[in-house]
């Protein structure tokens, strides 16, 4: 027999390397104001990463609204394996009477971390890059029961061509199971009819337990979820989280109250490294091709490569037809200016005429007077 060469070692060093280095993962909650995006995050880390705060920096109760893009890093460990965490806390819309372009303080930054990416990579020296491109960006959905708002459809609609895309239905303890049923039924509908590209889980064949899951966690889109922080006593003498209820209460690990365990298993266990490729292969790749093929990179004298705004993103485009708005209105003044300017020269060249033909005529009288007078004085 064949004695082995040694490269079946090769997924062993490989293992060693990346637990060595850890690995880097970004995630975006985003949607209307009051859903509990923040709750959300520390209720998915089991910490309290984030903490509402007032203006004099105490710690708050009740509610809380992200004014602005919030940035938490904190570092995940377990069994030596670190994963560098970056939550992207984004300001809730829909409070506004006009919502137009309300998301686009989000698909900028999505773009810039994009764009800054890129501008790294182009650099000559490049040990250390700086990465906050978003892997999975979760957008909260109110749960109304009904169907989702124009404003959720345009929204989505935005994210999904820049970003892996997963809705969640917000506080799902307010809704019945057959309500939330219902509910997912018309989400996905709309969905469908808008063509919104959410992201989807893999299917291994070749692993039919995992096959299996995968297809768990599509069935399941949009996730209906709970967030709380706080623990209560299920009667067993267990703690758990949960929100609780005269009735009783709903448990935010408890598959028939709540998805959160199928979102947490897809974002942090099943699916972690294949939102982290996607984002590179398609996301990222897309964008690049996007900007490299609209020929947007310019050099400065310095040599130093700099980048012009994208032109696809519609914020930038009103920016450019407010410019050019301005350049024409400008252009415009000052035709009218010097068309003012050409009359007051034409009035007045006018009005020296005038004055100039008056002084002939005095002129021309006072000659006349003064040969009068030379006559009558040859005369004497």
């Amino acid at each position: 027999m064949t004695e082995p060469v040694g490269i079946t070692s090769l997924p062993n060093q490989r293992y060693k390397l990346v637990t060595k280095q850890g690995g880097e993962f970004t995630l975006l909650v985003a949607g209307e104001s009051g859903l509990g995006k923040t709750t959300f995050i520390n209720t998915l880390f089991q910490t309290t990463l984030k903490s509402p705060i007032d203006n004099r920096g105490r710690h708050k109760r009740g509610i809380h609204s992200t004014t602005e893009i919030e940035i938490i890093r904190a570092e995940l460990e377990e069994k030596n394996f670190k994963l560098r965490t970056n939550l992207i806390d984004t300001p809730g819309f829909g409070d506004n009477i006009n919502n137009k372009n309300s998301w686009q303080p989000i698909i900028d930054f999505i773009d810039d971390q994009h764009d800054s990416f890129m501008r790294q990579e182009q650099q000559p020296l490049r040990h250390t890059k700086h990465d906050l491109r978003v892997h999975a960006c979760l957008y909260f959905i109110r749960p109304t029961g009904h169907s989702l708002k124009p404003l959720d459809i345009e929204t989505m609609k935005k994210l999904s061509t820049r970003v892996n895309l997963i809705p969640v239905i917000a506080k799902a303890d307010t809704l019945s199971p057959n309500e939330i049923s219902e509910f997912k039924n018309r989400i996905r509908a709309v969905i469908e009819a808008q063509e919104i590209r959410i992201y989807t889980p893999p299917i291994d064949l070749d692993d039919e337990a995992s096959a299996d899951h995968s297809k768990q966690l599509i069935e399941s889109m949009p996730f209906a979820i709970i967030g709380s922080e706080q623990e209560y006593d299920n009667g067993k003498g267990e703690l758990i989280r949960g929100r609780k209820y005269p009735w009783g209460i709903a448990e935010v690990e408890n598959e028939s109250h709540s998805d959160f365990r199928k979102l947490r298993s897809l974002l942090l266990r099943t699916n972690l490294l294949d939102l982290i490729i996607s984002t590179q292969k398609l996301h990222f790749e897309t964008y690049r091709t996007l900007r490299m093929e609209s020929g947007e990179n310019t050099e400065t004298n310095n040599g130093v490569t700099t980048t012009a705004r994208k032109l696809h993103n519609p914020k930038f485009k009103e920016e450019e037809n407010a410019l050019k708005k301005f350049f024409t209105d400008q252009v415009k003044a000052e035709e009218q200016r010097f068309r003012q300017w050409e009359q007051n020269i034409v009035n007045e060249r006018n009005r020296l005429n005038t004055d100039l033909d008056e002084i002939q005529q005095k002129v021309k009288a006072l000659d006349e007077q003064v040969k009068a007078l030379q006559l009558k004085s040859n005369k004497r």
